[in-house]
């Protein structure tokens, strides 16, 4: 399996894309996409959305894992946030991507064993699971890496999940 993570935001958007290996998981790309913000809100998020639209393009995941926006305190960064992760969302499945979303409670939970680790951590965890030579840097990139980490960990139970569901269903069917 091939998941690209993407750590949504309008001023920096981090993508980490990590394959699925018999040695375990592989970083492929680690990264942020960066918009001006000097630049118009229209034209930040029309940047945002070819660079995300190349960068699926260019890497072919399976799946975008998406952060999902659970709380912020400044409303302007919670829209910028929510809609740089409606951009990753839209062309994930414009690409033909399954798209999944995870809290940040999740992440840090599969990544570092701990809800309420610090972005520290996770950036050291998401190095050491990788095996990179440093962790990865800014903050961002490493969040996007540990969000692929996490649907990594989450795959196996939510393919048995999928394949119960469609059991039962066909069982309801006859």
């Amino acid at each position: 399996m091939f998941v690209l993570g993407i750590d949504p935001g309008l001023s920096r958007c981090g993508y980490g894309a990590v394959r699925a290996t018999a040695k375990g998981p592989r970083a492929q790309a680690i990264g942020v996409i960066r918009t001006s913000p000097a630049d118009e809100l229209p034209s930040r998020l029309a940047e945002l959305q070819l660079e995300l639209r190349a960068l699926i393009a260019e890497l072919q995941p399976d799946v975008v894992a998406v952060e999902r926006i659970f709380f912020q305190n400044n409303v302007r960064t919670a829209m910028s946030v929510g809609q740089a992760s409606g951009l990753a969302m839209a062309e994930a499945v414009a690409a033909g991507c399954e798209v999944s979303q995870y809290s940040p409670n999740e992440v840090k939970l599969a990544v570092a064993g701990d809800g309420a680790a610090d972005k520290v951590q996770v950036q050291m965890m998401v190095q050491r699971l990788l095996g990179l030579a440093a962790p990865p840097k800014p903050a961002d990139a490493a969040d996007a890496a540990a969000l692929a980490l996490c649907h990594l960990a989450h795959a196996p139970g939510r393919a048995r999940l999928a394949a119960a569901s469609a059991r039962t269903a066909a069982r309801v069917a006859r």
